[in-house]
């Protein structure tokens, strides 16, 4: 085991840094963030905050010159300057080689079906016309366009549903413009999703699958156990071991899978940090997602991943603009099966995950009927 890492370099001070810096105080360390957002969620509870675009390369060294290791919230940050510093000496976790894979979605499907591990078909297009062809030819309708880079929350997927929706599909990606992937349209039973946590030593913990529903491409309520035939999660925590060990990941990853009606499971795609899925643990698992993150990136033995019991988990989104405002809070505590947490975002925006919620219960049915009931109590809106 290397020796324990005292001093961690997060790029991104929103809901996710924040989280992993609660973690990480609660064993001692010490943090430093790096946001462009002055007042962003992570940054009263920082030991230092550098105010910097995540594209500055000064702010980068600034950051590394800091601290022990340095991790990310998010993948979508300058790669090549960590890859620098990575040559340099400095130690980043997740690698900034898997980093660079992963941030683009082709070659992270390429890499994954390289080594066996079953994805929907896929291939790069250049204009209407392949999109076509591969309609009438391999994939049919309807299919999935991708761009390679970017995208979140369904942001920069566009479902084409048939020939005269290829187009405008290609075209709200910027198809001719920006690389943009086609993928075949999987007719899947569920969503899940598998939070994994791989240590500096290889030493690896999975936690139990989560069934995922969304709502306009963003994810709405995870529920967990997710009900999926025992085959299913075999299948699927064997092939999150797999992506681990493709990636030669440090740290907690998030990977999403299709769950067939046949009970065949594919991978959707990965995520090399913490997940929104994976909130689910902070109050249904005996550790949770940021604390075996931070554990792995340290070189800390990771805790038990055990499901302490059933657990929904619901997201908080901005349902108007302006100054952000939680609602309904105390009528939503009567109930003491219910945890709200609130990013302490500033400004609320139709849509923006502002917070979540979670709420346990004997059962998923019981756990799953307080997560809807207090659904319609608590919100955020913009005052």
């Amino acid at each position: 085991m290397s020796a324990i890492k005292k001093k961690i370099g997060i790029i991104g001070g929103g809901q996710l840094g924040k989280m992993m810096i609660l973690e990480a105080k609660r064993l001692g360390f010490y943090v430093v963030t790096l946001d462009p957002g002055p007042a962003c969620p992570s940054h009263s509870i920082s030991d230092e905050h550098i105010v910097a675009a995540f594209d500055d390369p000064a702010a980068y060294l600034e950051l590394a010159k800091k601290v022990d290791v340095i991790t990310y919230e998010f993948e979508h940050i300058h790669a090549g300057v960590l890859e620098a510093l990575e040559k340099d000496g400095r130690t980043i976790y997740p690698s900034v080689s898997s980093l660079k894979v992963i941030q683009n979605k082709y070659t992270q499907n390429q890499a994954l079906q390289e080594n066996g591990i079953p994805v929907p078909r896929f291939a790069l297009v250049e204009s209407a016309e392949d999109i076509r062809k591969l309609g009438a030819e391999k994939f049919g309708y309807p299919m999935m366009l991708k761009s390679t880079l970017g995208g979140y929350d369904g942001k920069g997927n566009a479902l084409v549903r048939d020939r005269d929706d290829v187009e405008s599909a290609f075209a709200s990606l910027g198809g001719g413009t920006r690389q943009v992937m086609a993928e075949e349209f999987v007719d899947f039973e569920r969503e899940i999703s598998i939070i994994a946590c791989r240590g500096i030593d290889g030493e690896r913990v999975i936690f139990p699958p989560a069934e995922n529903q969304h709502k306009n491409s963003i994810l709405d309520v995870t529920i967990v156990p997710a009900r999926v035939p025992d085959a299913a999660v075999e299948k699927a925590n064997d092939i999150a071991g797999r992506v681990m060990e493709v990636f030669e990941g440090v740290g907690t990853f998030c990977v999403e899978m299709f769950v067939g009606k046949n009970g065949e499971v594919s991978v959707n795609e990965v995520a090399p940090r913490p997940h929104n899925s994976g909130h689910y643990t902070i109050e249904g698992c005996l550790a949770n997602q940021f604390e075996n993150h931070i554990r792995a990136i340290t070189g800390l033995p990771f805790g038990s991943v055990a499901l302490t019991q059933p657990t929904v988990m619901v997201n908080l989104l901005g349902e108007s603009d302006g100054p952000a405002q939680l609602v309904g809070l105390e009528e939503t505590y009567a109930d003491p099966n219910v945890r709200v947490h609130f990013y302490g975002k500033e400004f609320s925006k139709i849509g923006r995950k502002m917070g979540h919620f979670t709420t346990v219960d004997k059962t998923v049915e019981g756990a799953l009927e307080k997560a809807l009931k207090a659904k319609e109590i608590v919100k955020v809106i913009g005052g």
